[in-house]
């Protein structure tokens, strides 16, 4: 919550929104419909489902997503629908701040190694070594690239 004082300085930022499970209805929607029961939890094959304030939401540390949808075939609020006119589960994707080994000067492809739909590319660079590319329209957004990097570079939004 911003204060007054915040608000007037323009000293404030607003908080991305959660990462919720795939196919997640939009934030508010998602809201409304979750009755937090937790079902989505139990079933998720790589545990990357975790309940921060009383909702689920994704932890990219602990995994990737595979997209089994088991979650959404356990949500019986609705609040995760996988449907035939719905198939992309989520629009993030991977990003890589400049805190990557590989833009500091350091051999790494660890990111690229785990991508399996090889949408992480290194490109050659002059007094360097290949830095790490996201290929937008390959990348799915399931996070296999996060856990993995050593300096947590990377990140999925």
């Amino acid at each position: 919550m911003v204060n007054r004082r915040q608000f007037l300085r323009g000293n404030f930022r607003t908080a991305p929104a959660p990462q919720r499970p795939p196919w997640a209805l939009a934030e508010e929607q998602f809201i409304s419909a979750c009755s937090r029961c937790r079902d989505c939890v139990p079933v998720c094959p790589t545990r990357i489902i975790v309940i921060v304030r009383g909702f689920p939401e994704v932890d990219f540390k602990r995994g990737e997503c595979t997209f089994c949808g088991a979650c959404a075939t356990a949500c019986i609020d609705r609040a995760l629908v996988n449907s035939n006119t719905r198939n992309q589960p989520w629009a993030i994707k991977a990003r890589v701040a400049d805190s990557c080994l590989a833009q500091r000067g350091v051999e790494c492809r660890i990111c690229g190694d785990h991508c399996g739909v090889a949408a992480i590319r290194f490109s050659p660079r002059l007094g360097g070594p290949p830095v790490a590319e996201i290929d937008v329209a390959a990348c799915t957004g399931c996070g296999a690239c996060v856990a993995p990097c050593p300096v947590n570079a990377i990140s999925i939004t």
